[in-house]
């Protein structure tokens, strides 16, 4: 047999849009299906925003068409924010107190965490400054300090 090249299929959402919002309505304890929407609109967006690369490709594949709109129409900003750096500039644009914000975060971002599986969340935690391992509902791991020479 001779061995021939997989055709690659680009890898489909395991949930719909109507199904990551209930899954986010339930990790927010949202009261509306609206609220949720609002959450995942304003954290993917923010998203967006930090995420460059191959990562951010990789994710809008794993994410339903109607999220992965909202994280790729956002231009990738050049300024690094930690995690709480995220949480207060998101604050900031949406007029949320940072524990609301936070809060929201921790919602969606649970849900991004189950559809982008490890591998992906590890680049992506790789590739984000301090701080975002948290929002993610992950144990930040310390990063290597380069020691001077």
């Amino acid at each position: 047999m001779h061995d021939q090249p997989r055709r690659a299929t680009p890898s489909r959402p395991v949930m719909t849009f109507d199904q990551m919002l209930e899954r986010v309505r339930y990790e927010g304890a949202y009261p509306t299906r609206e609220r949720a929407a609002e959450a995942v609109h304003h954290v993917l967006g923010a998203l967006g925003r930090r995420l460059t690369g191959d990562e951010r490709v990789d994710l809008a594949q794993r994410l339903p068409v109607e999220a992965a709109l909202t994280l790729t129409a956002q231009i990738p900003a050049t300024e690094h924010l930690t995690g709480w750096g995220f949480v207060k500039d998101l604050a900031a644009r949406t007029g949320a107190t940072p524990a609301t914000t936070r809060w929201d975060t921790g919602a969606v971002l649970a849900v991004v965490k189950h559809l982008a599986g490890p591998d992906l969340l590890t680049r992506i935690l790789h590739q984000l400054p301090d701080g975002y391992a948290l929002l993610f509902g992950q144990a930040e791991l310390r990063r290597p300090q380069p020691t001077a020479a």
